[in-house]
């Protein structure tokens, strides 16, 4: 196929070229064809398979009927590469086949099916490459959609071409199911002269120009109305203009002129047809096998093929998907019921139980128990493969068939479940209703409430969650007081996580009703967490240190098993913090990343990432914070969620990158304030008052974290505790000492009761800074003392730069010299870049030469390139490299070859043995 076969194309099809040739080169590329119904994408599509000679091709079509059927999209690719799916790596090659129903199992993660199937795509392409065709997309289910569209983001240097053609509604809204984050090409009617082509050799005889003109105006060029008007028009509507009426829209004109077509055609006809459009597998066999039991003999198919709206070969396919859509939509509700039901007896219970189940579903007229089993049934497999939305379709369409009430609300409270899983929270509240129609027994009422509170919480997250959550916890206590300790747990993450947003009654009365609610006899580490927390919030620090520490320790033991500590992942950092245990933090947080990443839970990665991150933070190894850091971007990206801003902060603070920590800044201050999860505006600030810190700005850092003080309870527990320390620090170096006494008062409280090494280092710090003579420089080198013994690298670079600057004024210029060396080099040697040169400006205020700027590798990587060289470092292969990144093993090759050019190496060995690396 060329460009002149496909007139009024060239723009279209010159795009369609370059992306061939270029994926015929090497390189992998994905493109959306988008445009109104009849404008010519499929046409676009065949042109790119047409060119794509000698590569491999899949193609998928999305179907209206089947967008509820979890993966069923996916299913059309896969299937024809089934035979690689046994090379993939395991966790990856399990939750494939999970998704397609080879295998049972577990629901499996969908972020490792994505990554399964970009590894699929690019092994089929290793020896030719691979065109992926996807119409009609906005039908597509969007567990499918997400996975591919996954994989067209995922793409680099694999010779794939993923081309969708989607449409725009009406009103230009957007399909249903969307490929987002992709190039796109906006499809429009043909050109003025290519319509009236295409028009005059449609509409026989001679014709006024200005007729012609009207109709390729109102069709807005469309190829298939004009092809469609003729059709649906007699010659006197046309001829001269005289009597040609207004025209509908286009989508309106094409879908009235099939309506036509087909209300043209014999009953039986009509009939096959409908059997036809309610069957979205295409199968011949099971057409006839349909059409037989409802009556119709195989030649009624002869007339809908004759008018080209119906081919039958080895697929059943209609010529254009608004065929279907009116055969469909034109029966009576009666014919379709009778048309699905001969469907559901026609297909196999074994083979395809789901399909089965809907075809059953839509036959019903009335309640029917032994469908709405069947419903539940399938509704359990799809939520097994992973597909919460197809789950609470297939329930929800249980609930609609239920003839027994308190039955129909148990179902209705499992299917509200499932679409909250599935981010649907519209759905789940109304079936939420049906649930709550009737009255429910202690138990279930329970879980009513429990989940209407995780809505809530999810819609808005500062609103009235944590009273939902607290009465739900209150009802459960009656009869399960284990999950009511969990619930309880689970309000006071939601107040700490709110920050400022959230008051602190049900944070108070969560914390009182815990201590009320006994643990089991055999406490569970998330016991004894909530039995700390509970102690902090109601008796304080002193009260809660030991019983925090009990917490840590159970959940560092090797026997527990890691969903204990996943669960509560957040509160367990912020406890470490609580009790200045920096081992404990990076201990956890080292276990929980291992467990996470072995066990492929996806979706819990960006958070432990952020939590090691934030311990390798506090412990000066900003590289390789900054390589978590664009990990958890890249996994966020992946699973299509929002990056913690957290890690992000904290190395731009450290860093001392002003625009780039200021802009996150703001960022957590829309962002979280407008979900009300204003502990990020919290850590905005202190972010700020480090930046400027370690800038010399002091009135600044004193305004920002002052005001991050002002939070009432809140600054007593994690971040708003560090907040106090850049006040000390800030208000003391501003000439407004005085205003730093509360401040160091309610730090003691927090430090004094835990006795570590960075407690006590932190607080002697603290006291120098508003101390004078022989007790500051006592307290200075307590705190060198204390911050030396523990891994808290710039902690114990700021205790020697602020002793060199307080030695500077006291004019003991030798020993000032000493500190201030040792702060600069321990800054510097850390990419501490705004301390290092508020260190190198004192070492110039005595005399000292001018410092050079902190070393920078040769060429600077990108954040990915960064992220593969230390996994290289870490002696990981390839393969390991692609499914931590989540690219395929072929990018990997791609930008190891790029980085050996960048730092001048040849080998792995030479790149394992460099310097360390740095983003640009």
């Amino acid at each position: 196929m060329t460009p002149t076969d496909v007139p009024g194309r060239g723009r279209e099809c010159g795009h369609l070229d370059d992306l061939i040739d270029m994926v015929r080169g090497g390189e992998s590329r994905a493109l959306v064809l988008r445009g109104e119904p009849g404008v010519g994408k499929t046409t676009l599509l065949e042109y790119a398979a047409g060119r794509a000679s000698g590569f491999r091709a899949a193609r998928v079509t999305g179907v209206q009927s089947e967008m509820e059927l979890a993966f069923a999209g996916l299913d059309q690719l896969c299937r024809p590469m089934a035979h690689r799916i046994p090379d993939l790596p395991a966790v990856q090659r399990d939750a494939v086949n999970a998704a397609l129903g080879l295998a049972s199992g577990g629901a499996p993660d969908g972020s490792l099916v994505a990554l399964g199937v970009l590894n699929l795509l690019s092994e089929t392409a290793r020896d030719r490459p691979l065109l992926c065709v996807v119409d009609d997309a906005q039908w597509l289910d969007q567990a499918s959609m997400r996975v591919l569209g996954f994989a067209a983001r995922r793409l680099r240097a694999e010779s794939v071409a993923i081309v969708f053609a989607t449409r725009v509604l009406d009103g230009g809204l957007p399909g249903t199911s969307e490929p987002v984050g992709l190039p796109e090409l906006l499809i429009e009617g043909l050109p003025d002269h290519d319509a009236r082509v295409l028009l005059r050799s449609l509409l026989p005889g001679p014709w006024n120009e200005r007729v012609l003109h009207r109709i390729v105006a109102e069709t807005r060029g469309n190829p298939l109305a004009l092809r469609e008007l003729p059709k649906s028009s007699t010659l006197l509507e046309l001829a001269g203009g005289y009597g040609l009426p207004h025209m509908r829209p286009v989508k309106q004109r094409i879908q009235t002129a099939y309506e036509e077509m087909i209300a043209g055609l014999p009953p039986e006809t009509r009939r096959l047809l409908l059997a036809a459009a309610a069957d979205p597998t295409g199968e011949p066999t099971l057409l006839w096998r349909a059409v037989g039991q409802l009556g119709i003999g195989i030649d009624a198919a002869a007339p809908a093929v004759a008018a080209g709206l119906l081919t039958i070969d080895d697929h059943v396919a209609f010529s254009h998907p608004m065929v279907r859509s009116a055969v469909y939509w034109g029966a009576s509700a009666e014919e379709r019921r009778n048309t699905h039901s001969a469907l559901a007896g026609v297909t196999d219970t074994t083979v395809d139980p789901d399909r089965r189940a809907w075809h059953a579903a839509h036959g019903a007229s009335s309640p029917d128990e032994v469908i709405a089993a069947e419903l539940e049934r399938s509704a359990d497999g799809a939520r097994r493969r992973g597909g919460s939305a197809a789950a609470a379709a297939f329930m929800g369409r249980a609930v609609e068939l239920t003839p027994q009430p308190a039955r129909r609300q148990l179902r209705a409270l499992a299917a509200a479940r499932w679409a909250h899983e599935a981010g649907n929270a519209e759905t789940a509240l109304m079936l939420l209703s049906i649930a709550e129609a009737g009255p429910l027994v202690e138990r279930r009422r329970g879980e009513a409430d429990l989940l209407r509170a995780r809505i809530a919480f999810t819609r808005n997250r500062g609103d009235n969650a944590a009273a939902l959550m607290l009465r739900a916890a209150h009802r459960i206590a009656r009869y399960d007081q284990a999950l009511a300790r969990d619930t309880y747990l689970e309000v006071i993450d939601m107040t700490l996580f709110a920050g400022p947003h959230a008051g602190s009654g049900e944070q108070d009365e969560a914390a009182r009703a815990a201590r009320r609610t006994p643990a089991p006899a055999t406490a569970r580490p998330a016991d004894l967490l909530l039995d700390g927390i509970a102690l902090w919030i109601t008796e304080g620090h002193g009260a809660a240190v030991s019983g925090m520490r009990l917490a840590l320790t159970a959940f560092r033991e090797r026997n527990r098993r890691p969903e204990e500590g996943l669960r509560c992942l957040w509160l367990i950092g912020l406890t470490a913090v609580v009790v200045w245990d920096q081992e404990a933090l990076s201990c956890l947080a080292d276990r929980y990343l291992r467990l996470v990443r072995e066990a492929g839970q996806i979706a819990l990665l960006p958070w432990v990432l952020t939590m090691r991150c934030m311990a390798h933070v506090l412990e000066g190894d900003l590289t390789e914070a900054a390589s978590l850091m664009h990990e958890a971007q890249t996994v966020s990206d992946a699973v299509g969620t929002t990056a913690p801003l957290y890690a992000a902060l904290c190395v731009a603070a450290w860093r001392g990158r002003e625009a780039e920590c200021v802009d996150l800044s703001k960022r957590a201050d829309e962002g979280y304030a407008r979900r009300g999860a204003g502990l990020g505006t919290v850590l905005g600030r202190w972010a700020r008052a480090v930046l400027y810190n370690s800038l010399g700005r002091y009135s600044e850092a004193a305004e920002v974290a002052g005001a991050a003080d002002q939070n009432g309870r809140q600054r007593d527990m994690g971040i708003p505790i560090w907040c106090l320390v850049e006040y000390v620090e800030a208000t003391a170096r501003s000439g407004a000492p005085e205003s730093a006494l509360g401040a160091l008062d309610r730090l003691a409280e927090a430090t004094r009761p835990c006795g570590t090494d960075w407690a006590v280092g932190i607080e002697a710090r603290s006291r120098a800074l508003l101390g004078e003579g022989k007790e500051a420089e006592s307290q200075y080198l307590k705190a060198i003392d204390h911050l030396g013994r523990t891994t808290l690298r710039g902690e114990l670079a700021r205790a020697h730069l602020l002793y060199g600057e307080w030695l500077r004024r006291e004019r003991r210029r030798q020993a000032a010299r000493e500190q201030l060396t040792i702060a600069y080099e321990l800054f510097a040697g850390k990419e501490m870049e705004g301390f290092a040169q508020r260190a190198a400006r004192e070492l110039a205020a005595i005399g000292e030469g001018s410092r050079k700027q902190v070393n920078r590798t040769k060429a600077e990587l990108t954040g990915q390139e960064v992220q593969i060289v230390g996994l290289v470092r870490e002696g990981l292969s390839n393969p390991e490299i692609a499914a931590r990144l989540f690219i395929s093993p072929r990018t990997v090759e791609w930008h190891v070859s790029k980085i050996f050019v960048k730092l001048g190496v040849t080998s792995r060995k030479q790149l394992r043995a460099g310097p360390s690396a740095r983003t640009r």
